[in-house]
């Protein structure tokens, strides 16, 4: 009766031990019948490779001619502090004036995107990021809002230079001295407030915009799309997570 208690007991041990370890696995992602699980390394570093792509395709796509003017999702339109010009312009009769101006905000945004790609690059390269885990589960978007509140400022900074050089290139001025030349000869008249916004700030702030938006999409077409994980880092990070 001993011996056969022994037993039983000795057996119990080991089931209790088997469901310890099971579960232990389970939370590490040991278990071998599974998937190995990530390191914190893989998960940052498929986190910036996901970043580096969907930058190289945004970057792309939105530096060739009509992308910003015709895509309404990141449309450039005229600058909502002088919305008055606008509709004075038009009541002035300079409608081919204000329309051309709207496409040359577009067409300063095109040219600025073609410098852009180093400087996100740098951006994601010097990015550190401690909660990886949490971004790769955290939903549409959460890479692209991390690396958003990380880095805007210097973006920013970084990128107005080229904005400036891309407005310079595609003679913005033209089409904007006009206009605004007009619109504060009418408020000397009539004694309203003359206006004069920084157009590069704007569409400095424009394009990041625009180009955010479109590296979201990236990211969530490699959240959800298998095909578009490119590498096998991709596929290995990005499958822990629809699979």
């Amino acid at each position: 009766m001993i011996k056969y208690l022994i037993g039983v007991i000795f057996i119990v041990s080991l089931i209790s031990c088997e469901v310890i370890n099971t579960a232990l696995q389970t939370v590490d992602g040991s278990n071998n019948s599974s998937k190995p699980g990530l390191t914190n390394d893989e998960v940052i570093s498929g986190l910036k490779e996901a970043l580096n792509v969907g930058i190289k395709n945004s970057v792309s796509l939105t530096s060739i001619t009509d992308v910003f003017l015709k895509n309404d999702a990141i449309r450039i339109v005229f600058p909502q502090d002088a919305i008055k010009i606008k509709e004075k312009a038009i009541e002035f009769g300079m409608s081919g004036q204000v329309e051309k101006f709207e496409t040359t905000l577009n067409r300063a945004a095109e040219e600025a995107t073609k410098e852009a790609l180093p400087i996100f690059k740098d951006a994601i390269l010097s990015m550190s990021v401690q909660d990886g885990f949490s971004i790769l589960k955290g939903g549409d978007g959460a890479a692209t809002k991390f690396l958003k509140e990380q880095t805007t400022a210097k973006l920013v900074s970084a990128f107005s230079p080229k904005v400036k050089e891309a407005t310079s290139k595609v003679k913005l001025t033209e089409s904007w001295t006009p206009i605004i030349t007009r619109y504060n000869q009418a408020m000397t008249l009539t004694g309203g407030q003359k206006l004069n916004p920084d157009l590069d700030a704007y569409i400095t702030q424009k394009a990041i915009d625009g180009l955010f938006f479109m590296v979201e999409k990236e990211e969530n077409k490699i959240r959800k799309d298998p095909t578009a994980r490119v590498t096998d880092l991709l596929m290995k990070v990005f499958g822990s997570i629809t699979n």
